[in-house]
């Protein structure tokens, strides 16, 4: 094929004016002296009508935003009008030849639209979780009362009942410890979403918090009969910088989650650290001079169940498992939520790898140096 006979019978107006993006051909003193098809379409008026036009009555600060975007060499994005006065806002690229600019400009309101409410349902979920932390007392009273009063009831304090009671009463006082410990999940989500978290990093022994946090669920694991291994060989810092409560609630959610999948055997602790790639790979954030010291790997295995591929998707959003009925994974997804949100806030990352009847494997990745 002969590509200079293809090209020579191309029409460059042709081309132009059938371009997706509007185009506007600008004197030197600002006036509109050409528009293609597109620009009538964006600015909703006729080719006739924006000629001879001024270009800064169709784009706010139009002419200096051309230069600009000239002399810069990249985009700017800025608010336009049609003859009609409906405002909307364009992204515009700008070429300068002689005496003429060469303006292209592209429709981006739908774009900007979605990142205004974007921003907004953020702002407005960060308060929404605010109000629930603040009221999360409140919330939980009510519970807790109608537990101990339940509670009473069954213990003989108000009286004695008869066993048709007592069975409602058991039913009462099981249904609210229940809703009581939902409740706790969700607000400690709720918490970890919200503009009151904080975390203060100070340096800590990182091995006796993992190990007081395996301590605090020591009656779950005694119920169950697992036990705990520790694998701390390749790990080279006894002090790291980061912080320590916020680590135990991460490595307590995780430990929950994992004690509950698993009903013979045991977890395996293991920490090391990452190499680079992996680091980068992870999502975790990203250090200057950083090298592997700089990063810590928590690796938590166990001998559960396991979890199916279509378990695991979403298994740190709890909101994206409203459509399953099952409440316990919703919970599962608010605990290991909580523990992935507090994380992120951190600097960190985790991802769970997983088979049926395997196990799980749960993998965090954290800068445990000053940045």
């Amino acid at each position: 094929m002969n590509f200079t006979n293809l090209f020579s019978n191309i029409n460059p107006r042709e081309v132009i004016k059938n371009l997706p993006d509007a185009v506007f051909v600008v004197d030197s003193d600002g006036k509109i002296v050409w528009v293609n098809d597109k620009a009538t379409i964006i600015f909703e008026a006729r080719a006739n009508d924006l000629k001879g036009l001024y270009f800064n009555e169709t784009v706010a600060n139009g002419m200096e935003l051309a230069e600009k975007s000239y002399s810069r060499r990249n985009s700017v994005v800025t608010g336009a009008f049609t003859i009609e006065g409906k405002e909307f806002f364009i992204e515009m690229n700008a070429k300068k030849y002689i005496d003429q600019y060469f303006i292209t400009i592209r429709d981006i309101t739908a774009m900007t639209n979605v990142l205004a409410n974007a921003e907004k349902t953020g702002r407005l979920n960060k308060e929404k979780n605010t109000m629930l932390v603040k009221l999360g007392n409140e919330i939980k009273s009510p519970i807790q009362s109608i537990i101990g009063f339940s509670q009473a009831l069954l213990d003989g304090l108000g009286g004695e009942i008869n066993d048709k009671q007592t069975k409602y009463v058991k039913i009462i006082n099981k249904n609210s410890t229940e809703l009581l410990y939902f409740m706790e999940k969700f607000l400690n989500f709720s918490q970890a979403e919200s503009s009151l978290f904080n975390y203060n990093n100070e340096p800590f022994d990182l091995i006796n918090a993992i190990q007081t946090s395996v301590k605090a669920k020591e009656l779950d694991l005694d119920k169950k009969n697992l036990t705990v291994e520790y694998d701390f060989e390749d790990f080279n810092k006894k002090t790291v910088y980061s912080d320590e409560n916020c680590l135990k609630n991460v490595l307590q959610n995780i430990l929950e989650t994992s004690i509950k999948m698993t009903d013979a055997g045991g977890i395996t602790i293991r920490v090391d650290h990452p190499d680079t790639e992996t680091v980068e790979k992870s999502g975790a954030k990203q250090y200057k001079n950083a090298d592997e010291n700089s990063y810590v790997r928590i690796t938590l295995t166990d001998t559960g169940m396991g979890l199916a591929e279509t378990e695991i998707d979403g298994i740190f959003e709890p909101y994206t498992q409203l459509d399953k009925a099952h409440k316990k994974t919703i919970l599962r997804s608010l605990t290991l939520g909580t523990a992935y949100t507090i994380l992120k806030r951190m600097g960190g990352s985790i991802k769970v790898n997983s088979e049926v009847m395997k196990g799980a494997k749960f993998t965090i990745i954290l800068p445990v140096e000053k940045e």
